[in-house]
């Protein structure tokens, strides 16, 4: 079992000092909070997230077989070896590079999905730079006299008219008289009058939030995971409230992975990012959520593919160390606590059991320290090793963990005598992404206990830092980085 609540170690969260049972209690308080307090959101029947990417793959089937065609009525004019010089035909060279470059340039993004005209433009762009590379690479190759001009270039026009084609076709057929681009739109009101806002929201659903006892309140981490709740659904959530609670939503919703909005008459400042309309009345933008759809499906893709891999690989070490626990110890092989994931919902982290069972800390309140009686003698081994947390790769195969992201930390997690989200209200901001099995912060070597404020608040900077320059490139480095701290002096 694992109790170790406020270090975020890449491969465990080591603490050295003991706490009271404040953790606990807190721990309790939120949740009595949270069987009193039962809020249903507002249901979505389809996710709108899944019929974007349903969208985007459409897309790129009508630009596979926009240059299909188009190189097909090349090679019909001189023949197959005059458009491969090197024995692949120049077409399917340039279909992947399309792909990545409309990837990185919108054409397969909600933009495509709400103008026809970006749309098209995005996807031509793609494709004559994807073509401008291709041609290069045949020059340098000295390939230039073994490619027919007329076939090269009829394939290309004609590629680019039959995007033009299945493009507007696609927006004609399936997103014609749609005017959200398949974004799922909540209001949230709070304090106002509901019949003011459902005049306009033209159909979208209203959550009243006041009507919930639900406060924006970023000390209260119910609070949190309600809205949480209530938002998960939707991709866009408009706000309208008193102007004396508007800074306190921007603040809420800066920790969702959501755009969010406030719903304003007249000037304000509340850390706007921009000016937006909604039905006719302006909102500004405090929220844009941390990465856009094409990164959070590369990311995702990258982690059931590591954490897939892993397992397989890693599978009789799994074996030995559950044999192990079992003869050393009575009880379960595995522990599960309470961390505070993506978004501020709540999940259950697996870990090797390392304790004994009957002292077992649910609520993070307690602490591990180096000559702690709970550790058992193979538990004492897999912390030191960090082995212990290798069931997260199981987290990481079900979705509520990524493999590079923020520590998750327990409820009743500590620095000095404060809870977490007591010490600073930027802490919530950090739980825009998946938490992750390693991250910035532990490979900078922040990790270990949490005796101050300012061990905390060195691993906010680190995982707001990572969130806000989100890179596969950064996740690959990290990973690397990680190798040489999982074996760590503070780790026991």
């Amino acid at each position: 079992m694992v109790t170790r609540n406020r270090a975020t170690g890449c491969a465990g969260c080591h603490c050295v000092d003991e706490r009271d049972e404040l953790g606990a209690a807190r721990l309790n308080v939120v949740n009595q909070d949270l069987r009193a307090r039962q809020v249903q959101a507002p249901r979505v029947v389809v996710s709108r997230a899944a019929l974007r990417i349903a969208m985007y793959f459409a897309l790129f089937l009508c630009d596979c077989a926009a240059i299909r065609c188009g190189f097909e009525i090349g090679v019909s004019l001189r023949g197959w070896k005059w458009l491969a010089p090197n024995g692949v035909e120049l077409g399917w060279l340039i279909l992947p590079i399309h792909f990545v470059l409309g990837l990185r340039n919108g054409a397969y993004s909600h933009i495509a999905l709400e103008s026809a005209n970006e749309s098209i433009r995005r996807a031509l762009s793609a494709f004559m730079m994807a073509t401008c590379a291709i041609s290069l690479l045949v020059l340098f190759q000295y390939a230039g006299p073994l490619v027919s001009r007329l076939a090269f270039g009829a394939a290309i026009l004609c590629t680019l008219l039959f995007i033009i084609i299945a493009r507007s076709l696609f927006m004609l057929c399936f997103l014609w008289g749609r005017t959200d681009g398949l974004v799922g739109r909540l209001v949230i009101i709070d304090g106002v009058d509901p019949g003011s806002v459902a005049a306009y929201s033209n159909g979208d659903p209203v959550f009243d939030a006041g009507a919930a006892g639900i406060i924006p309140d970023l000390a209260d981490p119910q609070a949190l995971r309600t809205v949480a709740e209530v938002v998960a659904p939707y991709d866009r959530v408009i706000v309208a409230t008193t102007p004396d609670r508007q800074y306190a939503w921007a603040m809420l919703l800066k920790a969702y992975n959501v755009t969010g909005e406030i719903l304003i008459e007249g000037r304000t400042m509340l850390g706007a990012l921009a000016v937006d309309d909604y039905h006719g009345h302006d909102t500004v933008v405090v929220a844009r959520g941390a990465m856009s759809l094409p990164n959070r499906a590369k990311k995702r893709l990258s982690d059931l593919v590591i954490s897939g891999v892993a397992l397989i690989v890693l599978a009789p070490l799994f074996l030995l160390v559950a044999i192990a626990i079992k003869l050393d110890s009575p009880g379960p092989v595995l522990f599960a606590q309470t961390r505070v994931g993506r978004g501020n919902k709540w999940f259950r982290i697996l870990k090797f059991r390392s304790m004994l069972v009957e002292q077992a800390d649910q609520s993070g309140a307690r602490s591990a320290a180096r000559d702690d009686d709970r550790i058992t003698r193979v538990g004492r081994f897999i912390r030191r090793t960090s082995i212990d947390e290798l069931p997260q790769l199981i987290n990481v195969l079900m979705g509520t963990m990524s493999i590079v992201g923020p520590r998750p930390h327990a409820l009743g997690s500590l620095a000095g005598d404060k809870p977490f989200w007591e010490v600073t209200e930027r802490y919530w901001l950090r739980h825009t992404l998946k938490p992750g099995i390693t991250g910035l912060a532990q490979v900078r070597g922040f990790r270990g206990a949490t005796d101050k404020q300012s061990d905390l608040e060195k691993r906010l900077q680190s995982d707001l830092e990572y969130i806000n320059g989100w890179r596969m490139w950064r996740d690959v480095t990290i990973m690397v980085g990680t190798l040489r701290v999982i074996v760590h002096p503070r780790a026991f």
